[in-house]
Parts: C-alpha cells; sequence; structure tokens
C-alpha cells in the first residue's frame, strides 16, 4: 500500500477512536459513520471540536428531536468539518424545518437537512427541498413498497444534479430494471440506481462497469456486500480507474484494516462492512475531483454528488446497524 493512502487509512482510524471518546454514547457504527464523514472532507478529528459540536447540539437541539437519535454522531461530525459549527448547525436547523414540512421525521431527516445546509446558499434552500420532495414522490410512485424515509438524503443529492426530474427518474428506472436481474434487495439496488444516474453515461453501461467491479472483487476473493454498500461500490465502478487497480486498492486498504483495533473478527462490523470502508477510502485515488463544498454547482457536480452518496450510505449502513442491534437487544 502506497504511503499516501496508508496515512489516509490512518487517519481514518484515528477519527474512529477520537470519535468514539468524544461521543462515547453513540455505538461502534454511528461512530465510523462519524470517522468517515471527518475523514472523506479531508479532517483530522480532534476532541475540542467534537467537544464543541457536542455542546452546541445539547445547546439548540431539543431532548426529542431526531437530531438526538441516531443521527447525533454524524451531525456533530459534519459540524466539526466546519470552520463555524454554530452557524452550520443553525443553517442545518432551518433546512430541518423545511423538510419537516415536505416529510415526516426520521433519524436520516437531519443528516440530509445538514447536507443542504452545508452545499445550499439559503436563498435556495425552498427550491432544493421541494425538488427533493418532488423526486421522492416521483420514486415512490414508481416503487411505492421500496421508498422510504432513507431515501431522503440521495434524493436531495439527486435534487443538486443539472439533469431535470424526467431524465433522473428515466435513467433510474433503466438502471434499476437491469440491475434488479443481478441482486436480491431492492431497496439497495434503488439507492444503487440513485448514484448512478448522477453520471452522464447510458444507463447499459454503468450498469455494466458496476457489475465488472462487484465480479472482479469477487474473483480476487472478497465478497462485496449487497445491501447498504451498493452505492459506493458505484462511485467507485464510475471512476475512470481501471477495474484492476481499483480491486487491488480495495484489498490492499481491507488486509491493513482486518489488522487495525476496532476493525477486526471481535470488531462486531461484517467483513462485507469492512471492504466498503476499504472501497470509501480507495476513491481518494480512484475518484479525482475537487471537494464537495467547492464544487457545488459546477461541471464536476456528478462525480461530486456520488462521493458524497458514498457517505450516505456509510450513514445508513450505520443507522440501519444500529437499529437492528437494537431490536436483538
Amino acid at each position: 500500500m502506497r504511503e499516501e493512502i496508508k496515512d489516509y487509512c490512518e487517519t481514518f482510524v484515528q477519527n474512529r477512536e477520537t470519535v468514539r471518546k468524544v461521543l462515547p454514547w453513540g455505538d461502534g457504527f454511528t461512530c465510523f459513520a462519524g470517522a468517515a464523514i471527518l475523514t472523506m472532507n479531508g479532517s483530522q478529528a480532534n476532541q475540542k471540536s467534537l467537544k464543541q459540536s457536542k455542546e452546541l447540539l445539547n445547546q439548540k437541539v431539543g431532548v426529542f428531536s431526531n437530531f438526538r437519535g441516531t443521527a447525533f454522531v454524524p451531525v456533530a461530525a459534519m459540524m466539526a468539518c466546519d470552520i463555524s459549527p454554530d452557524k452550520v448547525l443553525d443553517r442545518g436547523m432551518d433546512v430541518y424545518k423545511r423538510l419537516k414540512k415536505q416529510f415526516w421525521g426520521s433519524s436520516y431527516l437531519p443528516f440530509t437537512a445538514m447536507m443542504i445546509a452545508q452545499t445550499t446558499e439559503p436563498d435556495a434552500y425552498d427550491g432544493l427541498v421541494e425538488r427533493t420532495r418532488s423526486i421522492y414522490e416521483q420514486m415512490g410512485t414508481k416503487h411505492p413498497f421500496l421508498t422510504s424515509s432513507e431515501d431522503s438524503p440521495l434524493c436531495a443529492l439527486l435534487a443538486c444534479s443539472s439533469k431535470s426530474d424526467a431524465q433522473l427518474i428515466d435513467d433510474m428506472e433503466q438502471c434499476f430494471k437491469i440491475l434488479k436481474k443481478q441482486f436480491f434487495h431492492g431497496n439497495a439496488v434503488q439507492s444503487l440506481a440513485h448514484v448512478l444516474a448522477l453520471f452522464e453515461e447510458p444507463a447499459e453501461l454503468k450498469c455494466e462497469k458496476t457489475m465488472q467491479l462487484f465480479h472482479g472483487l469477487k474473483e480476487a476473493g472478497k465478497r462485496y456486500g449487497t445491501m447498504y454498500e451498493l452505492p459506493t461500490l458505484g462511485v467507485l465502478a464510475m471512476s475512470q480507474a481501471p477495474v484492476k487497480e481499483v480491486v487491488q486498492e480495495m484489498t490492499e486498504i481491507d488486509k491493513w484494516l482486518s489488522k487495525q483495533r476496532g476493525f477486526g473478527f471481535w470488531s462486531g462490523i461484517t467483513d462485507k462492512q469492512r471492504l466498503m470502508y476499504a472501497g470509501m477510502l480507495a476513491q481518494k485515488d480512484c475518484v479525482k475531483t475537487q471537494t464537495f463544498q467547492t464544487a457545488a454547482f459546477g461541471g464536476t457536480v456528478a462525480m461530486v454528488l456520488a462521493q458524497e452518496a458514498a457517505l450516505c450510505a456509510v450513514v445508513a449502513c450505520s443507522m440501519a446497524a444500529t437499529a437492528a442491534q437494537a431490536d436483538t437487544d
């Protein structure tokens, strides 16, 4: 593994430890999500900034708010990435109020609100929220039993696209029909189709690239997850890096992670989840683009939004794992 990538992976591991220490009530899964947010935003977590974010959340958010649930750690991490955490929280809460008029409250909605707040100017909030709802409703019409609150973050990302609603929905449907023949879980396939819809290539080609990467990993002895992990696979498949290089990078990172505290056999995370984190980390090499903040409405929007979709996948995976764990307790 190259030193640059090893340093990046070490930052992720260190960020996870820092998040776990400062936000001890966050379970292992949401701590992974917080660490991923910090790492992909190029931030080295420090206890001072996370404590400040935690205190601001405790001061400004009601006890029964969805901000206090499983979204607490990811939201605190997003705040810690910003030079003005108090302002970004205020903006996030403003967007949240607008989203609440369009969606039922859920643990995903605060994360959606914070994404919009960090990437959109206030005078565009209403338009983006309305478009998010419109895309959500159109998806629900196509797949009423698959569309739920967990789709709201990806709907918000799709709302940032320069494509029309009709183009997005048509692209998603084409990708969904192709990929549903390959994967069993309809919800996961729909999320993957969301990510692929951000790109301009024909649906058939995008799906073909995704399956090439999936099978490439399988041939290398790595069985990639077919649930919440799929959106991250789509991001990597849309990079310009050769499949063999992506597979090699992910394999090396996964092997390294397996030896780190909190990522091995007794960590509680599955091999498939760890491979998803390896894919997220591999993006640093495979996906060449500006940061989400500086290119919010620029020409590289598709790849940038897709990178953010990978974070959505990490958060969704963490929240789902947390909910499943709570059901068994």
